[in-house]
């Protein structure tokens, strides 16, 4: 099986379902869930230099103010600038940072990867850090009291909640 492959089969056989289970729609590989006032969006990036033996990838996570929105019904946050735009190292302790599967890039597959060790692993990340981090986002207050004092992001956040006259409660 190639890289690409086990990267298909690996995001159909547990991401997907995973994240659907906790109420998260998806198109592609993008996956968001609604929290009222903002999308909590998930945004699997591969990387340019990937070829069918190697893939790279990471998960572009944040915030998505609706608010901000293009489209009138402010249901579709897949073509979205994030009020707040993370790496899924943002959410990962130290220990975490760097495994068997797992750079200061982000995810590797290739011919050799073990596919049921890779999503253990995977798995250990997503659900014991990035999920649950993300899953107590449950109004704007949250966001700012977890990105807030972030250089940039915080001050994007606060400013786009300002400019928009978003009430904090």
């Amino acid at each position: 099986m190639t890289a690409r492959e086990k990267q298909t089969e690996i995001i159909k056989s547990y991401l997907k379902p995973t994240l659907k289970r906790l109420g998260y729609q998806n198109s592609g590989q993008t996956w968001w869930k609604d929290k009222g006032d903002f999308f909590v969006v998930i945004k699997l990036q591969n990387f340019s230099w990937n070829s069918k033996g190697a893939v790279s990838f990471c998960f572009n996570t944040g915030l998505l103010l609706k608010a901000t929105l293009s489209d009138k019904d402010k249901t579709n946050p897949t073509r979205s600038v994030l009020a707040v735009h993370l790496r899924e190292g943002f959410y990962l302790p130290d220990n975490r940072q760097e495994h068997s599967h797992r750079n200061s890039t982000g995810y590797q597959l290739n011919e050799s990867t073990d596919s049921l060790d890779f999503t253990k692993e995977l798995k250990t990340d997503m659900e014991l850090h990035v999920l649950p981090y993300l899953e107590k986002l449950n109004s704007i207050r949250d966001c700012l009291d977890s990105f807030g004092e972030l250089t940039f992001w915080g001050e994007n956040l606060k400013r786009l909640i300002r400019d928009n006259n978003l009430r904090v409660v």
